[in-house]
């Protein structure tokens, strides 16, 4: 059995990572552990890591888990912090605005260009999402909902069949992760960005580019605002 990251000393004491597959190359499957932790919410901003307790964690060697951290630090999505450990980066206000105005040229030429191919079982495919994602506007999980917000953008987004620019929008994303991940999205907010995926399906289903655009545009900025207030509320 894995130990828990209680074992790895900050990061949250009911995270497991699961064990990795020897046939399969460690290095990335390792980062892709990592990675898909970030994006559950197990790692928040200002935690550590170490390449021995990722190591550990994952029951393989330091040199692919370092490895993994290597490419993790490539992308932005830990920086060093000492010669043996590193950590997760917090969002300034000043990042935060470089993250989103970057977004906004991406994910407005992925969504116009995603108008165009989209084909009609695609279409079916969001609104299964989106629909799935609104029934259950109850109790906030805000992992889940981080997650089906997520999973709505890059089913647009490759439609585009652009892989390059996923891959960009995918670091960006990344980026902003750990501070979405420090609160339960509240009901209100799960219900503004259930009116912009909507306004978005409506724009691809009559292959109305601009429309897309502009639901892509709006959900964004929605979320900008509701990342400003938090970083405000670090500094306070």
């Amino acid at each position: 059995m894995l130990s828990r990251l209680s074992d790895w000393g900050t990061m949250r004491p009911t995270t497991t990572l699961h064990r990795i597959d020897r046939q399969l190359s460690l290095g990335e499957l390792a980062y892709s552990a990592l990675k898909e932790a970030m994006l559950r919410g197990q790692f928040l901003a200002g935690q550590k890591l170490t390449v021995r307790t990722v190591a550990q964690a994952l029951s393989i060697s330091t040199t692919p888990a370092r490895d993994a951290i290597m490419r993790l630090i490539g992308e932005g999505l830990l920086v060093n912090a000492g010669p043996k450990t590193v950590i997760v980066p917090s969002l300034s206000l000043a990042a935060l605005n470089e993250v989103t105005s970057i977004r906004l040229s991406l994910e407005r030429l992925a969504a116009g260009v995603a108008a165009e191919r989209m084909a009609s079982d695609s279409v079916e495919a969001l609104k299964r999402l989106q629909l799935r994602s609104t029934t259950t506007l109850g109790p906030p999980n805000g992992t889940a909902a981080l997650m089906a917000d997520k999973a709505f953008h890059f089913l647009v987004y490759e439609t585009a069949q652009m892989p390059r620019l996923v891959t960009m929008i995918d670091s960006l994303w990344m980026r902003i992760w750990p501070l979405l991940g420090e609160h339960n999205s509240k009901v209100d907010e799960r219900r503004a960005d259930a009116v912009n995926h909507m306004e978005a399906i409506a724009g691809l289903e009559s292959r109305d580019k601009a429309r897309v655009q502009a639901a892509i545009e709006k959900d964004i900025k929605d979320g900008y605002h509701r990342l400003v207030k938090r970083i405000k509320q670090h500094q306070t």
